[in-house]
């Protein structure tokens, strides 16, 4: 059984490369409405709910009648298991809907689009920046569809009830804005707090908000260099990421006049929703999670603060894109499809659906009506996301870090040097 399986995985490889040689040739074209050899039926794996995405498929299909795309639903929490069982058992999707969190497990899975057939300026000009996270060395993992930007819920009635007109545009307002909203009790403990920064346990996304704050200073959180992943947080030049380290702990230090978040509270979306957090800090994507959480809340959206004078504007993001499977027994089928559904209509629909930006500019050209859906097309051009190797590991390493000021057993310095070793460990695996 084992020298068998060996030798399928040697055909499919070899397919594989025969199939890459072709689209270099050109006799394959990535990234046109080309459908030449197109057909027969390809199954496309996702976590997006089939109802959902129905309508879209039923469409899509129709307009392409040489081939089908077949939808697997799969739940969030058994995806990733899933995949891998099936793609290692030799039954998996030809194509998946690939969340940028997962790309860098999956890419020796995933079938590399070429950049003969897509250059990377082509694919700049077509996508926005946080759709570069699928760009490696040895070419483009996925067609990057949908972006979840990281933007700022702003709780108006607390801020209408203290005068305070605007939420924040820059990361220097927020002390004074503290000494405004944090209010505490006859016991000097807070009540309603200003911001959830400081900690990691009760902060919702705070990897996330730690690592945007290190990219709007413009440092990366992981570089490709001559194939190789590391850590690019041990790279100090100029920019203090010390400081900025700091300025995340001191809303979390009673002996600072920022202080303003400890560990009593609950989780941060859920004290927003209680009417007891001013400044939110959540995805694009949980606007309805928000709403049935206080239908009644007076809350609005606004994009994420930036530094000061910086030289460019950025906020994280979630990115999907859809992926080809390197095990795809038809792998000419799979390729045509996802290029078709990063580059035509379904793109829009399927951002539509699910109340996300698109990735593509042209797209993002279109901006919606409404009260929020503005903020996240306009966030979604300057979001920027990052190759995450092991999102539960990195959640350990991002804690010890933030523990680590908090508690002064390590300087900002080491503790930021400490995770940038250990992260390029995990790289290294």
């Amino acid at each position: 059984m084992k020298n068998n399986f060996q030798i399928i995985i040697i055909v499919i490889f070899i397919a594989a490369a025969i199939f890459g040689i072709l689209v270099f040739s050109g006799a394959i074209p990535i990234g046109q409405s080309s459908q030449t050899g197109a057909k027969g039926t390809v199954v496309l794996w996702g976590t997006v709910k089939a109802q959902t995405i129905a309508s879209l498929l039923e469409d899509f299909n129709n307009a392409n009648p040489t081939f089908v795309v077949q939808y697997v639903q799969k739940t969030p929490e058994n995806f990733d298991h899933d995949l891998l069982e099936a793609l290692a058992s030799g039954v998996g999707p030809d194509m998946f809907f690939l969340p940028d969190n997962l790309a860098f497990s999956y890419r020796n899975r995933i079938f590399p689009i070429p950049y003969s057939s897509l250059p990377v300026s082509s694919f700049k000009n077509t996508f926005v920046g946080a759709g570069e996270v699928f760009l490696t060395g040895k070419g483009i993992l996925a067609f990057p569809i949908a972006v979840d930007p990281l933007v700022m819920y702003y709780n108006r009635s607390m801020l209408d009830a203290n005068n305070v007109v605007y939420p924040p545009v820059y990361w220097d307002e927020l002390p004074n804005l503290v000494s405004i909203l944090t209010k505490k009790n006859d016991s000097n403990q807070i009540i309603k707090s200003t911001i959830a920064m400081g900690h990691f346990g009760n902060i919702t996304h705070a990897k996330d908000l730690i690592a945007t704050l290190f990219m709007q200073a413009g440092n990366q959180i992981v570089v490709e260099k001559d194939g190789f992943f590391m850590s690019a947080l041990n790279e100090f030049g100029q920019y203090d990421l010390g400081s900025i380290l700091k300025f995340y702990r001191d809303f979390a230090d009673p002996l600072k006049a920022t202080y303003s978040w400890n560990r009593s509270f609950p989780n941060s979306n859920d004290t927003f929703s209680a009417d007891n957090l001013a400044l939110y800090f959540g995805y694009g994507s949980e606007l309805p999670i928000l709403v049935n959480k206080n239908p009644n809340q007076n809350f609005l959206v606004a994009p994420i603060p930036q530094l000061r004078n910086g030289a460019f504007k950025l906020t994280g993001a979630r990115v999907t894109g859809i992926a080809i499977s390197a095990f795809s027994k038809n792998l000419n089928t799979a390729f045509t499809a996802a290029s078709l559904m990063g580059s035509g209509d379904f793109a829009a629909k399927f951002s539509n659906a699910l109340g996300l930006a698109p990735a593509r500019r042209d797209l993002l050209a279109i901006r919606p009506a409404g009260a929020y859906l503005p903020t996240f097309y306009a966030s979604a051009l300057y979001a920027r996301s990052w190759l995450d190797p092991s999102p539960k590991d990195t959640d350990n390493i991002f804690r010890g870090m933030i523990d680590g000021v908090l508690s002064n057993s390590m300087t900002a310095i080491d503790a930021i040097r400490d995770a940038g070793a250990k992260l390029s460990l995990l790289l290294a695996r």
